[in-house]
């Protein structure tokens, strides 16, 4: 591979005007694409095999025209203090309102508080239930605007007026910090190389990767139904590794300088040596975020694959837009070591060891002391995962400053905390002799359990063979309580079942949550299995070794352990709650664990492949073990802490984002980060190896002989390549 990728190199920096315009000419063609494309909001929400779906797609097969998946939105008014909703003043308010709402070309229905009996018993506050023809994913913004106006129309005859439900999902909005994130990437880059231009590489190749990641995902939007929060995580990921993957393949550039070779001589080599490792690299991200199709959640599989598609851009781009941007750099990015006079600096010493050098030294001399105290801090960081609570988020978790949050709260003060999570029983009786009493028993049934506080008459369709009943629990919806509520609902329909032959179904919003968790906890050891399998066995051809890729494996669990442990001390217990913009404190979200597993995998393997490489390939060229050791820190310790204090600052800035996923997603990926990168990493692995020795490059003969020769290290560029059967026997000894 590395003689491929070093004529591919040469080849860029030769043809770099033909190489330039070509991705100028891709980032052209899907801009083009995106601007042209229809508009598309967040896409739809379904999860294939639950109880929740299958009640879902029962209801359109039996209530034709109902749009049982419809958006809705409580509009909920609250009486001046010493009034009553009951006044003629405020009833008057209300009903205006509500004749003003009916006339939305995509509304369903509109109910009348008074007549539908949805007034709080002291009198003080009532709702209005507003049901739409299309998904609130799907709404028009006139729609919304309308809902808007109406309640703004309202509130000036005094009353307080609040709106809740899916009717109002937005976009989401990542804000200022995301640029943040990109200037401090920029600002290491600069500290890094010392030169400008050489740190401007990096972001212009990343930037472009993007660019055509998010364009082409915004032009496939609507004919693939991607929602918004796909392009923010594609652009999230497709930052972090453009950048990194460039920054590796730039400074091993220089290092190439730096030892006399000319510069298409080191922008192939660099190409070659460094590019075997992004393209690996790439291939764990790409694994991991593709493998989250096992889950069979098709909002989940779609955001993996374009993110995916994101990564493969940026591994594209690193391996011939850097080489060919640094042919028309030139002489201004400079050989390492000589960034210090531009500064005005002078160039350190030769023979002083960086830190790199010292801090593995000092691992080497003490690896047991280091690698109890890593194993010892991540595992308390991870105590807080011991209390993880899963869900998803709804009007509850919203801040208080927002509407949807105001009228959660104000249906909680008048019908209770379970008025926001009603359950929607749906009743197939189509196979019973008598549906109506089928209906009855189940309503009956239901009144028997605990924490129900209102079961309303069955409502059977036309046909009078299936029956919806609605039940208001007595608890959040994101309590236990009310989850246990669902499962003894659905426990009760079994032996229903087997008495009238009707089938009893749980679904509405509530449930739904419910069963997504439940999968995605089902769906989480086999997914682990399936991407570490393949990425172990990955990483054996990379690394020509068994106990190297299992100890990466072992470290990642480590590290993806203490970054769960953080997202739940910060989103659920509340700790610097404010610091990160948290207002509001719940259960983590329920993709967040086997999203973080995928993600924080392929981003850990990054590093892992970046360092070791450099380990093994001072090892196969002679060196003992320990000294494989400082001499892979000495090249790659200070680019590898670059690149994870970019990937860092890139994901810290969408903390930022109004969207409550994307701000859990961007602080569990930093801190994850931070973790593997400078705990697992750059302490456990180097104390690892010290303590293994030679035992760390062992692999079997037979194995060795089946395995392709990938040739990461770049054995293929030396002059005695010829060497390389003796250096396998080294590996072996």
């Amino acid at each position: 591979m590395a003689t491929f990728l070093y004529k591919l190199g040469r080849l860029s920096y030769r043809r770099r005007h033909f190489v330039a315009l070509i991705w100028v000419a891709l980032l052209t063609l899907a801009g083009v694409g995106a601007a042209s494309a229809p508009a598309a909001g967040n896409s739809s929400f379904s999860i294939p095999g639950t109880e929740a779906q299958k009640a879902f797609d029962l209801l359109e097969q039996r209530f034709p025209g109902v749009s049982a998946d419809g958006a809705t939105a409580r509009v909920v008014f609250k009486a001046p203090s010493g009034e009553k909703m009951t006044d003629p003043g405020n009833k008057a308010a209300v009903r205006e309102t509500v004749e003003e709402l009916a006339d939305g070309s995509e509304v369903a229905r509109v109910t009348d508080p008074y007549q539908a009996k949805a007034v709080s018993k002291d009198g003080t506050i009532a709702y209005a239930q507003v049901s739409y023809k299309v998904s609130g994913m799907e709404l028009e913004d006139s729609s919304r605007d309308a809902l808007q106006d109406s309640a703004r129309d309202a509130r000036e005859s005094g009353l307080t007026v609040e709106i809740g439900g899916d009717a109002l999902q937005t976009v989401p909005h990542t804000g200022s910090s995301e640029i943040i994130g990109i200037a401090v990437a920029a600002v290491v880059l600069v500290i890094t190389f010392g030169s400008l231009v050489a740190a401007g590489l990096p972001l212009l190749t990343a930037l472009i990767g993007v660019g055509i990641g998010v364009s082409t995902i915004t032009a496939l939007a609507s004919a693939l139904d991607l929602g918004s929060t796909t392009s923010t995580l594609a652009m999230m990921i497709g930052l972090a590794v453009g950048i990194d993957y460039a920054l590796f393949i730039v400074s091993r550039y220089r290092a190439e300088l730096a030892e006399g070779r000319d510069r298409e001589e080191a922008a192939g080599r660099a190409t070659g040596t460094a590019g075997s490792a992004v393209v690996f690299a790439g291939l764990t991200v790409v694994i991991a975020l593709v493998g989250l199709s096992v889950v069979n959640i098709p909002m989940l599989t779609k955001m993996g694959v374009a993110a995916a598609g994101t990564v493969a851009i940026a591994v594209l781009i690193a391996l011939t837009m850097i080489p060919a941007l640094l042919g028309y750099a030139g002489r201004k990015v400079k050989p390492m070591g000589e960034k210090g006079k531009r500064f005005g600096r002078a160039p350190k010493q030769p023979e002083r060891p960086n830190l790199g050098t010292r801090w593995a030294s000092f691992v080497v001399r003490r690896p047991i002391a280091v690698l109890l105290l890593g194993v010892i801090g991540l595992g308390a960081a991870a105590v807080p995962a011991s209390s993880l609570e899963l869900g998803l988020p709804d009007d509850g978790s919203q801040p208080t400053s927002t509407t949807q949050r105001r009228a959660y709260d104000l249906l909680s003060e008048g019908f209770g905390p379970g008025f926001n999570g009603p359950l929607m029983v749906v009743v197939d009786a189509k196979d019973s002799d008598d549906p109506k009493a089928a209906f009855s028993t189940v309503g009956d049934e239901i009144k028997g359990l605990k924490d129900v506080v209102t079961v309303t008459p069955p409502a059977p369709n036309k046909a009078g063979d299936t029956a919806t009943i609605t039940v208001i629990p007595g608890s959040q919806p994101s309590s236990v309580t009310t989850e246990n509520l669902v499962h003894g609902i659905r426990d009760a329909g079994a032996g229903i079942k087997a008495d009238t032959d009707a089938s009893v179904l749980v679904t509405g919003s509530t449930a739904m949550n419910i069963d997504v968790s439940e999968k995605l906890n089902d769906a989480l050891v086999p997914y682990l299995v399936l991407v570490v399998g393949l990425a172990f066995l990955l990483l054996i051809v990379v690394f020509r070794s068994i106990l190297v890729p299992l100890k990466a494996a072992l470290g990642f669990l480590l590290s993806v352990m203490a970054a769960l442990g953080a997202v739940v001390a910060v989103f659920q217990w509340g700790w610097l709650s404010g610091l990160m913009g948290v207002e509001q404190t719940g259960p983590v979200m329920s993709m967040m664990p086997i999203f973080m597993v995928g993600v924080v995998f392929g981003l850990a393997m990054d590093y892992e492949v970046f360092l070791v490489t450099r380990m093994r390939e001072a090892y196969v060229h002679g060196e003992k073990p320990s000294q494989a050791i400082v001499t892979g820190f000495r090249h790659g310790a200070r680019v590898v802490t670059a690149a994870a204090v970019i990937m860092m600052a890139v994901f810290a800035g969408f903390i930022g984002s109004s969207e409550s996923m994307v701000k859990m997603i961007g602080f569990g990926l930093a801190i994850a980060v931070f973790f593997d990168a400078f705990i697992v990493r750059m302490a456990i692995v180097p104390a690892v190896l010290a303590l293994l020795g030679r035992k760390a490059w062992w692999l079997p003969k037979w194995l060795d002989r089946a395995l392709p020769n990938v040739d990461v290290e770049g054995e293929g560029l030396r002059p005695d390549s010829g060497r390389g059967d003796t250096d396998r026997e080294l590996v072996r000894a």
